[in-house]
């Protein structure tokens, strides 16, 4: 962590992590400090950059995108594309959530979410391998999540 961080601000960023829509005055009784240093404190996280933003979690199952994998890929250096705009390319796909250039022999790690594996298969066939720069695939299929943030 940033250097600039004391133990209060790891405190606060821990808190804000489980529930970033807690009030201040909440959170200045948990932190054992005055509202108005929470609010300093959030707005000076917020302008260094510490804090990217404040988001929301969705429950994947109530929208029906209850199914997640992870898809390994390798980048083909004979596309005519780099490998960032492979990247970008597979980001822009509806159903992909994250995607990690990665070392190893794989370039690619990439995580998507559907109804169901079904969905998830069109995605990889229909879609996925459609875009120039993607060499192989292997898909691995979560049957359950245990820990993921957000």
């Amino acid at each position: 962590m940033a250097s600039s961080l004391d133990a209060t601000d790891i405190r606060l960023l821990r808190e804000l992590k489980e529930n970033a829509r807690e009030n201040i005055a909440s959170l200045s009784k948990k932190l054992g400090i005055p509202r108005t240093t929470v609010h300093y404190r959030i707005k000076k996280l917020v302008d260094e950059g510490i804090i990217e933003k404040f988001t929301v979690k969705p429950n994947y199952k109530k929208l029906d995108l209850g199914t997640t994998a992870f898809i390994l890929a390798r980048y083909d250096p004979d596309s005519g594309l780099t490998q960032r705009e492979v990247a970008e390319r597979v980001a822009a796909l509806e159903g992909v959530y994250e995607v990690h250039i990665v070392a190893g022999e794989w370039d690619l790690l990439i995580k998507v979410r559907a109804p169901n594996a079904e969905e998830i298969g069109k995605i990889v066939v229909d879609r996925l391998r459609e875009i120039k720069g993607i060499d192989q695939t292997v898909t691995m299929v979560s049957f359950v999540t245990v820990k993921e943030e957000v």
